[in-house]
């Protein structure tokens, strides 16, 4: 999709800031906060352009799902009022978005529209050399429900690409909304995604997302239970080859009474792959009656493997209820001994093990579509590295 030929004049004064920034901003080393295990000092940005996206887009009766590129025209308003939002320009990656982007998504479902289809959202990164800034937007109003899949992925693993993506999901009310981001991009690709999801009154997220591509990079998912009753539950994965260092940096935020968080991520790695993650619940003040948890377990299929997980605590209020757990191991040679001396070779012993250590992660999804999809790119990412 080509670039936006004419911007409107609020677009145009975000792109100069983001610019404005992005000269100020240098690129994080490892002394800089959350950035301790990932190093950037390989990333060159100035040898990769900036270059079109060409997604996949399913429509949705009911609800407005379009190119940001064509949205602008029809939907001014809303982008204007929307877009940027929830991730403010503050960070170097954030900054070269705003500046650079060219296409992206919105979905937006008005007031009371519930979905029966899930909205279906397919991002190719395919081209060696190029910068791929991508922005989505998801707004459900109040009482509205839907379900949204956004698959970023390469044709082939030789793919020296950079994707930089913001993703903001706004949740109304009493709204219902489950997204889903997976990724398999090339393993020699960089992906840098800050995503933020405010989450109001009453209203419901379930968001669930896999990591199995890109050499490098770090992948931020940021909630903020900004209203009373309010519930999200975050599901992740990954699953890391030789080469491969995965970097995943969680946010739960209450900043109201009467919210609940539950956070889960499972990680797979083999010989040579490294990964670290990072949690925090953040409880604000006044935020009483908080129930949160978060956890964190890797399952090292190689001494030659490595995970680092962090889970942390920032609470304001003194009436809450918030817990978190990290574990890392490798896989039990008690478990493969009795699996072995049963009949089963070493290679299936080991499968049988990681796939029990996994059903946890599938079972935390509802029954469907989902949740079938989910488990067939795990059973077919563990047959990779395995």
């Amino acid at each position: 999709m080509a670039e936006v030929a004419v911007q409107p004049a609020w677009l145009a004064e975000r792109r100069q800031r983001g610019a404005s920034l992005t000269q100020e901003l240098p690129l994080p080393d490892q002394k800089a906060k959350g950035w301790e295990f990932t190093d950037l000092s390989s990333l060159d940005l100035a040898s990769y352009e900036e270059s079109d996206a060409t997604p996949m887009i399913s429509a949705a009766e009911g609800a407005v799902v379009l190119p940001l590129s064509e949205a602008l025209a029809s939907h001014n308003d809303l982008l204007h009022e929307r877009l940027g939002s929830l991730v403010p320009a503050e960070d170097p990656f954030v900054a070269r978005n705003e500046a650079n982007w060219r296409d992206g998504v919105l979905v937006y479902v008005p007031s009371g529209v519930r979905l029966s289809e899930p909205i279906q959202i397919e991002l190719p990164v395919d081209a060696s050399g190029t910068a791929i800034s991508w922005r989505t937007l998801i707004v459900l109003e109040d009482g509205a429900e839907a379900e949204v899949w956004e698959h970023w992925s390469s044709p082939a693993d030789d793919v020296d690409a950079v994707l930089n993506s913001v993703v903001e999901l706004a949740v109304g009310q009493a709204a219902t909304l489950r997204y889903v981001n997976t990724q398999d991009i090339s393993e020699k690709a960089w992906i840098f995604a800050t995503q933020r999801a405010q989450v109001e009154r009453d209203a419901r997220l379930d968001w669930a997302a896999l990591g199995f591509g890109s050499g490098r990079g770090k992948v931020r998912m940021e909630t903020k239970l900004a209203g009373p009753g309010s519930e999200a539950r975050v599901t992740g994965g990954y699953a890391g080859g030789a080469g491969q260092h995965l970097d995943f940096d969680t946010l739960q935020e209450h900043a109201a009474p009467n919210t609940n968080s539950d956070l889960a991520f499972r990680g797979v790695l083999a010989a040579g792959a490294t990964a670290v993650w990072r949690g925090m619940i953040k409880v604000d003040p006044g935020a009483q009656q908080t129930d949160a948890f978060q956890e964190s377990r890797n399952l090292l299929l190689s001494p030659e493997a490595h995970a680092d997980a962090i889970p942390g605590l920032e609470i304001l209020a003194d009436d809450v209820r918030c817990t978190h757990a990290a574990a890392i191991a490798q896989v039990d040679k008690e478990q493969l001994f009795y699996l072995t001396s049963r009949g089963l070779g070493d290679e299936a012993a080991k499968a049988l093990i990681i796939e029990g250590f996994l059903e946890s992660l599938v079972e935390r999804l509802a029954e469907g579509p989902v949740r079938d999809s989910i488990s067939e790119a795990l059973e077919t990412r563990l047959a990779e590295i395995l």
